[in-house]
Parts: structure tokens; C-alpha cells; sequence
């Protein structure tokens, strides 16, 4: 069985909550899950103290059991200190402009 230390969504329709729960990998988002281990509210600013909340020893117990986190939660552990950061993974280039456009706006600039 494997298991992730994950998000699942919870809160309104335009109004985002998460549970980080520690689940199977095989059961649905916001399925069955073993244990609620935290939770995290994007609607509040980013230094406010309640928009990310883990509870430190279950989750050091689950992640020595063997436990995964997913990127966004990893990314919270890494910031609370529970594990190592994980590495800045470089965002796809299909958005930036194609070639020409960037040729048209480095002679222009």
C-alpha cells in the first residue's frame, strides 16, 4: 500500500480549503483517507500564521513509515522544516512568447 501525504479539497464553491491527509495513493482526492494531518487556506495572505497548519510529530511518524508527500505539500514541509526543500522545478517555456516576438521586442527595447 502506498501511501501520500496529500491535499484534499474541502470549503465552498470559490472557496478553497484543504485537509492535508495522509491517504492511500489508490483511493479518490477527497476519498478515504487515514489520518488528517493539517490543513492549509489559500484564501489567507501568505505570512498569516493560520494558512498553513501541520501537526509536526504524525507527520515525522507517517513520513518514517514510508509516506510521500506530493509537490505542494512537500514544499510546506520543506518551508515548517519537517524535510528537505524540495528543488525548484523550472515552470514550462510554452508560455513565454515564440521566437519572432522575441527577436521584434529585443530590437525594439
Amino acid at each position: 500500500m502506498g501511501l501520500k501525504i496529500r491535499l484534499a479539497r474541502a470549503g465552498a464553491k470559490k472557496r478553497p480549503y484543504y485537509h492535508i491527509v495522509v491517504a492511500d495513493s489508490r483511493s479518490p482526492r477527497d476519498g478515504r483517507f487515514i489520518e488528517r494531518v493539517g490543513s492549509y487556506n489559500p484564501m489567507l495572505p501568505a505570512e498569516h500564521a493560520d494558512r498553513v497548519r501541520l501537526v509536526n510529530e504524525r507527520i515525522t511518524h507517517w513520513l518514517s513509515e514510508g509516506a510521500l508527500a506530493t509537490d505542494r505539500v512537500a514544499r510546506f514541509l520543506g518551508r515548517a522544516g519537517l524535510a528537505p526543500m524540495p528543488a525548484f522545478v523550472e515552470q514550462p517555456k510554452q508560455s513565454l512568447p515564440k521566437k519572432k516576438a522575441q527577436e521584434r521586442a529585443k530590437a525594439a527595447g
